[in-house]
């Protein structure tokens, strides 16, 4: 059935001033949120969340990952449900939008389906999955990982975070661990808002981002150890220092991405030092080297030139070096169907649309491999995001949850 009329639009106030009230719990110190995942601030996030489903006439089903689903009835009680969402928990310095804006988005399509009376074939869902940004639990997307069966659930709940504290007991802590297992639903298709954390559709002048594709992506956590002595009384040559280790292996990282130029890129964005003294050379540093590309064999090539180049450097100065592969998916190619219904969404609301191939990893990257799938990107401020000064506009907003409306509609067949 094709996408209903253009006359037919979310409310953009409410969206805005529900972004807003949600920006409320777990501020961060500039303007934006640490709303870290499993924390007090997730519970209460979700708690608001789940307030505000039940008030839009939804039952919340929540499964063992913590992972939330408030559904509209359709009218057909046999139909697949189409899910929308995407996740509540942020960076420690995250922005307003990363994330919430796809769940609140969600929750606004709902909202507004119930304004104007329009029932569909197919029930309707709402997703908040658990721990997607994996800043405090790696690897990123966890739970949506364990509910396409790319993780255990057993493993899932083993990870640490920086104190030890595992994630399965801190789920339960926060008291948001279902009984539903994991996995056992099914769906008819998925779609994720989200901000596109890049410049491209802000440069570009677009209103809407179909995202054809997905970046793959490889975490390799890299830990070098020497031996920490007296920065001013060990001579030059007897210095076994994993920090200088560390730097030629990040100025090796840059020669790899750029090597695979120009759709691949590199960068190490976590790092500890040890003992991070002023006036000790660091013994041991841990760090994680972040690779992304479009096509799995180039990921491949960065992942074995880092292992094979890295080693020979750290043998050269004595050091010793180990890889871990901590996280990582293959480049995702979206459902055709969906990202056709997401171009119709956007070609008969009128607004400036292009193809576009996400940089970052999303829960949608996982759940394409049970279920058809589809993002729709809006705009970001300088393509600024993981960072307390994110911003997008509220008609941005508005036009991209306007997509999510009719793609969802057109998919979940609206009943006359």
């Amino acid at each position: 059935m094709p996408a209903p009329g253009e006359n037919l639009r979310i409310n953009g106030d409410r969206l805005w001033d529900s972004l807003m009230e949600m920006a409320k719990i777990g501020p961060g110190v500039a303007g934006g949120n640490n709303r870290q995942t499993l924390t007090d601030a997730d519970a209460e996030g979700r708690a608001l969340f789940q307030k505000w489903c039940q008030e839009a006439g939804c039952d919340m089903g929540l499964d063992s990952m913590g992972n939330m689903f408030a559904i509209r009835p359709g009218t057909d009680p046999d139909a697949l449900p189409v899910y929308m969402g995407s996740h509540l928990d942020t960076q420690p310095t995250g922005g307003k939008y990363d994330g919430v804006l796809g769940v609140l988005g969600a929750l606004e399509v709902v909202r507004s389906l119930n304004d104007m009376g329009i029932k569909t074939r197919h029930p309707i869902a709402i997703a908040n999955w658990t721990n997607e940004e994996g800043t405090r639990f790696a690897p990123a997307m966890l739970s949506s990982g364990v509910f396409a069966g790319i993780h255990t659930e057993d493993w899932a709940k083993s990870r640490q975070d920086a104190d030890g504290k595992l994630f399965g007991d801190e789920l339960r802590r926060i008291g948001w661990q279902g009984d539903e297992p994991v996995g056992q639903r099914k769906m008819h298709a998925m779609f994720e808002l989200h901000i596109e954390q890049g410049p491209i559709l802000e440069a570009e002048g677009k209103d809407i981002g179909v995202v054809t594709h997905g970046q793959g992506l490889s975490w390799t956590q890299v830990t070098i150890t020497g031996k920490d002595s007296h920065t001013g009384s060990t001579p030059m040559p007897l210095r076994k220092n994993a920090g200088l280790g560390m730097a030629k292996l990040l100025e090796l990282v840059d020669q790899i991405a750029w090597s695979h130029a120009p759709h691949a890129v590199g960068a190490a964005g976590h790092i500890d030092v040890y003992p991070n003294s002023r006036n000790v050379i660091p013994g041991k540093v841990v760090f994680t080297v972040d690779f992304r590309s479009p096509d799995l064999a180039v990921i491949q090539d960065m992942e074995k030139r880092l292992r094979q180049e890295g080693q020979k450097i750290c043998d050269d100065m004595g050091l010793g070096v180990e890889f871990e592969k901590v996280g990582g998916f293959d480049p995702v190619a979206f459902d055709e169907g969906c990202v056709s219904a997401v171009r119709r969404a956007a070609d008969s609301l009128g607004y400036a649309h292009m193809n576009i191939i996400s940089g970052a990893g999303h829960d949608a990257c996982w759940i394409n491999q049970v279920a058809p799938t589809a993002m729709i990107m809006c705009p970001c401020v300088d393509g600024l995001s993981h960072n307390e000064a994110e911003e997008i506009s509220k008609d941005w907003a508005t036009a991209g949850t306007d997509v999510l409306l009719h793609a969802v509609l057109e998919t979940a067949g609206v009943v006359a």
